[in-house]
């Protein structure tokens, strides 16, 4: 066999691979380490494989669940864990709208401060949204406190926007963000304090990577400011608002999945904003956020 057959069925035979990503340097990967404070990857079942506080999967249905503190794990099949479907390994899927509201408490997972507090969120997300959701909006991911009008957080799918806009939203005390009591579906877009994204790469087809972070959340010096990023590219800024929450400290919840239908992947969070490049760095993780804990056991938690 001559050499140009030769390399002919050698591509045949052996397709070419993607790439493989540089290994992000180790300082890097360590600094992301100690600021991470959960990881739910959806595995090892629906609690965390890693958590400051209680890592265990709750949810409510209603107003009085939710005042209870919920219950352990989730009520039906409509959420349930997919094998295999996960941007690695399992997934989290979401089969239909429905009233179930799957969270994770705080304790050390969200770090909520009353003062000066900061965060990133990381996630993936597998959803065609013009086709797979059901009209009215959708919020597959929230911090939440006692009182919505005293701080609400959350991406957001717009419910009226075709193609949907995608949304990262720091709703601060409502006499800030809203002082006429005019409504958000009603206020102008420059005046919501929010990232929009008119078309966003989301597809059910693939997985998108999503990650929100916010620094000095009830601080006025310094200047809070929050952050959009997907794919690993920044999208834009929340700046020049006061971001001042009125939460209980005990009252932060992480919400899963309002009115969403799809696939979750790969649940984390840390306790600072990430800069662009720990940013990069996450989104090309070869093995998924576990890199980041693994013998990590001292700080697990056992609750």
């Amino acid at each position: 066999m001559n050499k140009s057959l030769l390399l002919l069925f050698s591509a045949v035979a052996c397709p070419l691979l993607p790439a493989a990503q540089p290994r992000a340097p180790e300082p890097v990967r360590a600094a992301l380490g100690q600021a991470l404070t959960f990881h739910a990857s959806f595995d090892h079942g629906l609690n965390a494989d890693f958590a400051r506080g209680d890592r265990v999967l709750y949810s409510y249905s209603n107003s009085k669940e939710r005042a209870q503190g919920g219950i352990t794990g989730l009520p039906d099949d409509t959420i349930k864990i997919a094998p295999g479907a996960g941007r690695f390994g399992d997934a989290l899927h979401f089969t239909k709208k429905n009233n179930v509201r799957p969270f994770f408490k705080d304790g050390g997972n969200i770090g909520y401060r009353t003062s000066d507090w900061s965060y990133t969120v990381s996630v993936w997300l597998r959803i065609t949204p013009d086709t797979d959701l059901e009209p009215g909006y959708c919020d597959p991911v929230q911090f939440v406190g006692n009182d919505t009008n005293k701080g609400f957080i959350f991406l957001e799918w717009d419910k009226d926007s075709n193609p949907r806009y995608f949304r990262y939203a720091i709703r601060p005390l409502l006499e800030i963000w809203d002082p006429g009591k005019v409504g958000w579906a009603k206020l102008p877009f420059d005046r919501r304090p929010m990232v929009q994204v008119e078309r966003a790469p989301f597809s059910n087809t693939r997985w998108t990577h999503v990650v929100f972070t916010a620094e000095h959340i009830n601080s006025k010096s310094p200047k809070p400011v929050g952050r959009l990023y997907l794919d690993g590219r920044r999208q834009g800024a929340i700046e020049n608002w006061d971001l001042t929450l009125g939460w209980t400290p005990e009252s932060a919840l992480l919400v899963l999945g309002a009115a969403y239908v799809g696939h979750m992947d790969e649940l984390a969070i840390f306790n600072r904003g990430l800069g662009d490049d720990e940013v990069k760095v996450l989104f090309n993780l070869p093995n998924g956020v576990r890199e980041l804990h693994a013998g990590a056991g001292s700080a697990r938690s056992r609750k």
